[in-house]
This record gives C-alpha cells, sequence and structure tokens, in this order.
C-alpha cells in the first residue's frame, strides 16, 4: 500500500538546550521559595514532536509489511506534497505548530484532498486540545472530571477557592507547562502559575480541584464495537523525588525517568481491585466515544477521594517512543497485550483501513 507518514520531528539544538536547562534550574523547582515570582522556563517548545527514531520506527513497522512509505513533514510544505504524492492513507502523528489548533492542521488538510488517515479527523483533535472544551463535553455526559475554570488573570482575592489547584496551560500536550509549581496551595502561587503560563505560552491557564489519589494511564485501540482498552498502567508516583509534589510532571516525565536512569515508575496492569479497574475501563470507553475519537487514543485518569475514575487528559495523538527504556505509556501496554512495537503500529493502521473500508 502507499502510504504517507506525516510527523514533526524535535529540533536537536533545543533538546540539548533543555537538557541542559534542567541541571541548572532543577533547584527553582524543587523549592519554590527559591523563585519567588516564577522559575525561568525549561525550554519545552518541541516536547510534543518526535525524535528521528521514532519517525524512523514508524517507518520502517510499516516496510516490513511490505507497504511503501513516503515521509512527509508537517511544514508549509505538506499540502503540495501530499496532494503531489497522493497517498491510499495517511498515518498522522504531526502535533503541527502555531496556534491552538495545530494539531488539526495535518487532517484538515487531509480531509481538503479527501485522502483518508489514522486518528481522529479535525473537529475531535481541536477539541481534545483545547482542554477546557473537552471538560465541558465529558461534563455534558457525565464524565467524571475535576472542577475547573480558565483565566489569564491574576486573581485579587481567592477566598472562596479551595486549595490546591492544580495550574496547566490551556493548550498543550507532552506535559508542557506543567512542573513542579503547577500544584498552588494558596492565592500567591495560584497567581505565579496563571502569570507564568500567560508569560511563557501566551494562553490562558486552565485551574482544576487537584485530585489526589492515583493515576493512571490507558491506552485505546478501535472503532465502535470492536473498541479495545489495553492493559492498564498505573504510575506509581511514590518515586517522584521527595521534594518534589506528587503529578507526573514535565521534570519528572523528560529528566528524572530517562532511558540512562528508568524511575520505577510504572506498573502493568494496574495492580487495583476488579472493580475500580473496570471502572475505569469504562469512563476510558465512554470518554472515547463521547469525544468521537477515531482508532486509537490515550486517557489518563486519576482516583478522587472517592475512588471515582475521573478523566485528567485526553491524547488522541498518543507518544510512541519505541525504545522500551523509555516508558512510553502507549507501547508499554502493547507489549502486555502481546503486541511488539510493529504490531501495534500496524495494528492502528489497520483500524483506521476497516474504518474506510479500504481492506
Amino acid at each position: 500500500m502507499k502510504l504517507a507518514l506525516t510527523y514533526n520531528v524535535k529540533i536537536e539544538a533545543a533538546e540539548n538546550a533543555a537538557t541542559a536547562g534542567i541541571s541548572a534550574n532543577a533547584a527553582k523547582y524543587i523549592d519554590r521559595n527559591l523563585a519567588e515570582n516564577y522559575p525561568e522556563r525549561i525550554d519545552d517548545t518541541y516536547a510534543e514532536w518526535d525524535s528521528m527514531e521514532t519517525i524512523d520506527a514508524i517507518r520502517q513497522a510499516f516496510e516490513l509489511n511490505n507497504h511503501s512509505v513516503e515521509l512527509i513533514e508537517a511544514n508549509e510544505n505538506a499540502y503540495n506534497k501530499l496532494k503531489d504524492y497522493k497517498p491510499e492513507i495517511v498515518f498522522n502523528v504531526a502535533e503541527g505548530f502555531n496556534g491552538a489548533s495545530r494539531e488539526s492542521q495535518i487532517p484538515s488538510m487531509l480531509e481538503m484532498l479527501n485522502i483518508p488517515f489514522t486518528g481522529s479527523d479535525s473537529i475531535t483533535i481541536g477539541i481534545c486540545h483545547d482542554k477546557s472544551r473537552s471538560k465541558e463535553i465529558l461534563t455534558y455526559y457525565n464524565i467524571p472530571n475535576a472542577k475547573f475554570f480558565i483565566t489569564d488573570k491574576t486573581m485579587r482575592n481567592g477566598s472562596e477557592l479551595r486549595y490546591p489547584k492544580f495550574v496547566k496551560p490551556l493548550h498543550e500536550g507532552s506535559s508542557k507547562g506543567i512542573y513542579n509549581s503547577s500544584v498552588a496551595r494558596n492565592l500567591k502561587e495560584l497567581n505565579s502559575e496563571i502569570e507564568r503560563i500567560k508569560s511563557s505560552y501566551n494562553q490562558p491557564a486552565l485551574v482544576e480541584d487537584f485530585i489526589s489519589g492515583k493515576e493512571f494511564t490507558v491506552a485505546m485501540l478501535g472503532n465502535g464495537d470492536n473498541l479495545r482498552v489495553l492493559p492498564i498502567v498505573e504510575i506509581n508516583l511514590d518515586t517522584v523525588p521527595d521534594d518534589f509534589n506528587k503529578i507526573y510532571s514535565y521534570e519528572v516525565k523528560w529528566f528524572f525517568d530517562t532511558r540512562e536512569n528508568q524511575l520505577d515508575i510504572f506498573k502493568c496492569p494496574a495492580d487495583v481491585d476488579k472493580k475500580i479497574y473496570s471502572e475505569i475501563e469504562k469512563v476510558c470507553k465512554d470518554t472515547f466515544r463521547a469525544l468521537r475519537l477515531k482508532d486509537w487514543a490515550r486517557i489518563d485518569i486519576r482516583l478522587d477521594e472517592n475512588n471515582v475514575p475521573n478523566v485528567i487528559e485526553i491524547n488522541p495523538l498518543p507518544g510512541i517512543l519505541p525504545d522500551p527504556a523509555d516508558n512510553s505509556c502507549y507501547p508499554k501496554a502493547a507489549r502486555h497485550a502481546g503486541m511488539d512495537y510493529n504490531a501495534i503500529i500496524n495494528a492502528v493502521l489497520n483500524e483506521a483501513l476497516k474504518r474506510y473500508s479500504l481492506t
């Protein structure tokens, strides 16, 4: 089959700068008193984009199944390249660049060109990238998620608020903008985070009630009645350094849990009783259907004080790092379901092919 792979690749210079930045700035995140206003942020501009190692691994997975693969970078030249190449289907992992709807850029081009592609359509991806809009839909369908508000202005009086609050950018993924300081325990800390997000990302902050229970991430595969929940991954936040909040922050995800120095942070399948496990599966299936996701996704869950699973993130373009040492959650769940990397990549493709009646 004639395939195209649409992607964005990390800029190595930015990766190196970020890696260097953590050693100089990590202490600021450990002790908020060292950062009276807010810390100089780590350069996480390209956190959502893939490495060339991942792009090559996806390409090789298709070539091993005798598909012809064209790599098309998701930049200003992508539309004409797609138009000229005329692939039978596109495997899309492009995160896009510029604007709140950037993840919808490639799906919108493909819809205009009437080219089939893997994953959710431009509307669903755009909604998922606006965390408040996706939460509004979940709330309409009575799917548990934290109470929230959005703001780009600091607050003069927060006495009516219940703390702690969890503060993150409205339009980011891959833990961008989610640092140790994101847990605010008073008005001063809350305003500091609102200012940081406005200054660093030029967007409003999403301010949620902080849910402090166990955390899980759930890989989804399929469509309709054939939607599958792969083995649930539990995130063991007890392995987070003692001086850090128990959240899966940018520092933890990209600097403390590394290929060279893995944290024992994931347990798969999750070690919870059958009732909670089933409730997590149901919440994730309900979320997948309510948001009209397609083919695959990864949904992050936290238990509240009553052990009710709450949706905390929806990832219609889940990370798929190929090296098991990288602790990438979707491939980890797939491996526990009996699929190696090549199998899971082709399984996602096959779900899209079935959806378009191309098999």
